[in-house]
């Protein structure tokens, strides 16, 4: 009983990655079908419309968009209800925390690479996987009273939550991981099978 009990938890520990994420990717297909496939089914003439037309077509949007964003006329056209958001009661506070987070995952973006650190505070022998958020706090309504201050996001194992901790940049210890990589290893509290080498950089980034 005990080892049919053990390879029913390991044939598990196959099972659930896959099924979740085959199950987020089918939902995000059914629903780019249902909607986009549903306008070009009323759109196209009788009978060029086929089942799959409307993935395709997100697809291809989603590129268009990308492509877009490179252009200075469109980048004004998608200002407006970027500013429009950025105004309204509550939407400012999902929309923005959520574009913060889109382009902290983005690898073009300001934030990307070189991000994660070992966190050592002072006095404390362990140390913990930290991910920069912020560096410059000149945009803060309040003043960083720490020396050469950053900020320093310490998410929780196995659970939505974290800490923000603006701490001096001696603490910090730039490794060698992605932004991928290093929130694997946290979240998963370092069971991951994948145990990427935590090897330290040149140093601490200069200013």
């Amino acid at each position: 009983m005990n080892s049919l009990g053990k390879l029913f938890l390991q044939g598990l520990a196959v099972i659930i990655p896959v099924s979740l994420t085959l199950a987020i990717l089918w939902w995000m297909a059914v629903s780019a079908e249902r909607f986009l496939g549903g306008l070009l089914s009323r759109v196209l003439p009788e009978g060029w419309y086929l089942p799959g037309l409307g993935l395709i077509s997100a697809v291809a949007l989603t590129i268009l968009v990308g492509m877009l964003t490179h252009n200075l006329l469109f980048q004004k056209l998608f200002a407006i209800p970027d500013n429009i958001f950025k105004r309204l009661p509550l939407v400012k506070t999902i929309y923005t925390a959520l574009t913060d987070f889109v382009d902290y995952l983005n690898p073009d973006s300001k934030f990307a690479l070189s991000k994660v650190v070992l966190v050592k505070l002072s006095g404390q022998d362990y140390q913990m996987i930290g991910f920069v958020t912020r560096e410059d706090f000149r945009s803060l309504p309040f003043d960083v009273s720490v020396d050469d201050p950053i900020a320093v996001y310490l998410p929780m194992s196995y659970m939505i939550g974290g800490y923000t901790l603006f701490l001096p940049r001696s603490c910090l210890v730039p490794v060698n991981l992605s932004f991928e990589e290093g929130m694997k290893l946290v979240l998963t509290g370092a069971v991951s099978k994948e145990r990427p080498t935590i090897g330290d950089v040149t140093g601490a980034k200069d200013k």
